[in-house]
């Protein structure tokens, strides 16, 4: 391959890579795949992204790096010929609540612009249209009076004014109390004063004299202009008003022009003065604030008067009470309404609970004053807006009678809908064509990788990782950029088997517009679409950092070495469960109605394996986080009925895709808490009895033990102003952390930095009999996390490592019996052969007696269930219902789920790969198909 080809990487040490080579072809479409830990993101975000968007930033100049995050130079001898980069990972998106999906999109900044440009004002009094008359249309109005009608063209002119202007330009004439008067004789009038233009007959003077006539008195009139007819010497007249400033014909109010920054929340001309722009507001929740309404006001009913610091509001509430005969040894629930009311909103001179959160608004710039407000406070809608975000001026402009607020509160696909019926007016086809065509583009991407049901105006922190990973996919298509490196992490995660193949031909379109797409990925459907694939391995963490496999797809197929090929040949295969269990003991949600949910009932059968299936948005996060998880927890006590059975489950369990901590001191030993017992064996040596050193020396945490250059960080790091800072290792540790005199403590002939160099399966073998560490330890080895390193900071493990780490600490530290693990997505980031390892986990809890319930895309979990539930039939409004339910077999043979048709051939290809495997084991044929008998 040519060098201009490609990207040239020689020597690459990053992370656990292993000096690897590799020419990464430019222009294609490629996928890197492997097991997890094998060092994927290594390669694919942490040097080839990191190389591209570093030396893109470096290339700017010194102004501009100032305000760009810079990047850590990976550790390679080569790196040739990388274009400039972008990633779009599977992080969850900005925890800004300001930022849409509209916004991060920019559909909302056309949309700004185009209500901006061909919106209708309405009058914020009587809600008619605003609208700004022209020469044509004072015309045509004219000309429907019958012909011949008399016309008189006047304009407005204020008394306090000089007419000497006037006689100077011409005009001799006005029009006061409907009689035409020589302006000297008008001055002594009362009344209004209109200066005549000119005298027109309708029909028969020619129509650029009346053109010219109501020019004029736009001109003098300061833009408004009034019309008289006369029929007949003894008729009334009418009178035509018309003005070319927005102004309302009923109430003569005026308007302004519409411009972009009055659509804008984030500007304080079309932010809601309310909200200021947020769209919620912050109000004192009461039953935070009288959480336990069995107690009384003596026995502190009113919670945040029951601090040591409060004590004084406590002893005024109660003297106010006993004032006016408030009952204060009484439930605070069978107080009458009018005196709970009174100890909410206080009155005649008392402040109450809402006053007193009101003085401690005015300190909230004390960290403690704020820490307490978030404590007793929700959000709800804010009602000057309904949740719009902006002002009334701004909620007056519409098109088609829809105000922006509407708009945006629409799904993907209604607002698609709705443009693709947008037929523009001549006139505003010239000035905003272009904007709608931007929209419908911007929309068209949003559908096409499946996220027809998000509103616009969601707010992007509510996003799932996936979600948000697919919106900068589709952002970044709207951006048409050519000549760019894309990066992305799993961007299946989220989408059901039937949306696979469009998110493929959106990678295909980034590629074809001349870019190359790198996918870190694992789904088959996505892997058989690259041109080129790149196969990490053979195992995972030091027994990984190689390249298995680098080169076009047919190749791949041939490979003998890539135990993703065998997979994706079918010769490997997850084997179907035994048998399927059942269940007599159920835990029931009743009408449940959050979000998209219909009113519906669900069963989750107890003590069993069961699987939550359905298209992205059909509201299986919904039913299991927000109704279930949240209900069991007391955290929501709305958006559904009730949930019956609690009592046969002790503790409900959710592990979800938040990462573990943003700090590299967060260590695998410290998490499973196993650093706390090696801690305890080094203080309880001979050496360290005779210094002093307690278990907390041991720590790289806390003074005392650790290297105080580094602070216990192993690496020191210079600043070098608009270049990447750079890391450099402690001179006075060495990197090891600890001080020289706490590196001197042995336990079994290690230190504590050759302890934490060990991985989890030495670990285990070097505590061998010390159960309080190897117990809390082993279940990392069990969900095959065996090869990190006990001192491996947790912010370098990949998604699937992530998730199986919450695991393992879940497996060690909850002894509850009964109960209820919930999973959102576990096989984010895993290989095929990692998903066997961790349905094993499943199984384990499943047989300790516990039920686990997981949200699940990959057919191989789904079809390893005891029980699925699918919900649809669609996404958003479309979905909500439970559409089939039962054995994995049983929801196969539905006609009207999405997900029967997939999950059909994937058990009908695991029956014939059993099958084959039964066959292989009579005939002693493996690795092979059966050859015919011999001739």
């Amino acid at each position: 391959m040519a060098a201009t080809d490609s990207i040239i990487l020689r020597g690459v040490k990053v992370h656990n890579l292993k000096g690897i080579d590799l020419d990464v072809p430019l222009n294609k479409l490629i996928v890197v795949t492997g097991v997890s830990g094998s060092g994927k993101s290594s390669l694919a975000f942490d040097t080839l992204y990191a190389e591209g968007q570093r030396r893109y930033i470096e290339s700017l100049s010194s102004y501009a790096r100032q305000f760009l995050e810079r990047m850590d130079k990976p550790d390679a001898d080569t790196i040739e010929g990388i274009p400039p980069a972008i990633a779009i990972q599977q992080k969850g998106a900005a925890k800004n609540p300001r930022s849409t999906v509209a916004t991060v999109t920019e559909i909302f900044d056309f949309l700004r612009v185009l209500f901006a440009r061909i919106g209708t004002v309405h009058c914020l009094q009587c809600g008619q249209p605003v609208l700004r008359d022209t020469i044509d249309g004072m015309i045509a109005d004219l000309s429907k009076e019958p012909q011949g009608t008399r016309a008189l063209v006047t304009f407005a002119w204020p008394r306090e004014r000089n007419l000497a202007s006037l006689k100077k330009d011409g005009f001799t004439r006005a029009v006061a109390a409907g009689a035409i008067v020589d302006l000297d004789a008008a001055v002594k009038r009362t009344g209004p004063l209109d200066i005549l233009v000119d005298r027109i007959t309708l029909g028969v003077d020619e129509r650029d004299r009346l053109a010219d006539s109501l020019e004029m008195g736009l001109k003098r009139g300061d833009g408004r202009v009034l019309v008289r007819t006369v029929h007949g010497p003894d008729e009334g007249g009418r009178e035509f008003p018309f003005s070319e400033k927005l102004e309302c014909k009923t109430c003569r109010v005026a308007a302004d022009d519409p411009y972009p920054n009055l659509f804008s929340f984030n500007s304080p001309h079309g932010a809601c003065p309310e909200c200021h722009g947020f769209g919620d507001l912050a109000v004192v929740d009461e039953d935070k604030v009288v959480p336990d309404t069995s107690k009384s006001l003596e026995q502190g009913a009113v919670e945040p008067w029951t601090k040591p610091l409060s004590k004084g509001m406590q002893k005024e509430l109660l003297a106010e009470a006993r004032r006016r005969r408030i009952p204060t040894n009484v439930p605070f629930r069978d107080l009458r309404k009018e005196h709970q009311r009174f100890v909410f909103e206080g009155g005649d001179g008392y402040y109450g609970v809402k006053g007193f959160f009101d003085w401690l608004q005015s300190k909230k710039y004390k960290v403690q004053v704020r820490v307490l407000l978030s404590r007793y406070r929700k959000y709800v809608a804010c009602p000057a807006c309904a949740k719009t975000r902006l002002n009334a001026r701004a909620l007056s402009v519409r098109i088609k009678g829809l105000n922006i607020g509407e708009v945006v509160r629409m799904t993907v696909r209604e607002a698609s809908e709705f443009f693709d019926r947008l037929r523009l007016e001549p006139f505003e086809r010239q000035v905003a064509d272009k904007l709608v065509q931007e929209v419908r583009g911007r929309l068209k991407f949003l559908l096409e990788v499946g996220l027809d049901y998000i509103a616009l105006d969601r707010m992007t922190f509510t996003l799932s990782g996936g979600e948000a990973q697919r919106i900068n996919l589709a952002a970044a298509l709207s951006a048409s950029l050519v000549g760019t490196l894309f990066v992305l992490d799993e961007p299946s995660i989220g989408l059901h088997p039937r949306d696979n193949h469009r998110l493929v031909q959106i990678l295909e379109s980034l590629r074809d517009i001349g870019n190359t797409v790198v996918v870190v990925e694992h789904d088959s459907d996505i892997v058989r679409a690259a041109e080129y694939v790149i196969d990490m391995g053979p195992r995972a963490g030091e027994a990984g950092g190689e390249v298995v496999f680098s080169g076009p797809w047919p190749n791949f197929l041939r490979s003998k070495d890539s135990l993703t090929a065998q997979y994706v040949r079918g010769e490997k295969e997850i084997a179907l469960p035994a048998a399927r269990r059942s269940s007599k003991s159920y835990l029931e949600i009743r009408d449940a109605h959050k979000h998209n949910l219909k009113h519906i009932d669900v069963r989750i059968p107890l003590g069993i394996f069961t699987c939550v299936t359905g298209v992205s948005g059909s509201g299986k996060s919904t039913l299991l986080h927000d109704v279930l998880y949240q209900g069991f927890e007391g955290v929501a006590d709305n958006g559904f009925g009730e949930i019956r059975g609690r009592d046969k489950v002790h503790k409900v369990i959710m592990v979800d895709q938040s990462p573990l901590s943003a700090s590299p001191r967060s260590i695998p030993a410290t998490y499973t808490k196993a650093m706390d017992g090696i801690r305890d064996l080094f203080s309880q040596t001979r050496e360290a009895k005779l210094m002093g050193f307690r278990p907390g020396y041991f720590s790289f945490n806390t003074a005392g033990g650790r290297c105080e250059d580094c602070k216990g960080a192993g690496v020191q790091v210079v600043e070098m102003q608009f270049l990447s800072d750079v890391s450099l290792v402690c001179d006075a540790c060495k990197g090891k952390r600890f001080k020289k005199d706490i590196l001197e403590v042995r336990w079994n002939g290690r230190n504590i930095d050759e302890i934490l160099g060990l991985s989890v399966t030495e670990a285990c073998l070097f505590f061998a009999g010390r159960s309080e560490i190897t117990k809390k330890l082993y279940p990392l080895v069990e969900v095959g996390l065996g090869y990190l390193k006990l001192g491996q900071p947790t912010t370098t493990l990949s998604g699937g490592e992530l998730q199986r780490i919450k695991l393992a600490y879940h497996l060690v530290h909850e002894k509850w019996k009964r109960t209820l693990y919930l999973f959102d997505e576990p096989t984010i980031g895993l290989h095929p052969n990692d998903v066997a390892v961790l349905l094993r986990s499943f199984q384990k809890l499943v047989n300790e007696g516990h039920t686990v319930v997981v949200i699940e895309h990959n057919l191989d979990v789904v079809k390893s269930a005891d029980h699925v539930i699918d919900l649809g039939p669609e996404g958003g409004e479309a979905g909500g219902r439970v559409v089939a339910q039962g054995t994995p077999e049983r929801v196969a043979q539905s006609r009207v789920s999405i997900t029967a048709r997939y999950l059909k051939e994937s058990l009908g290809r695991a029956n014939g790969g059993q099958k084959a495997a039964q066959r292989e084991k009579k005939t002693g044929l493996r690795g092979r198909a059966a050859s015919r008998p011999s001739e």
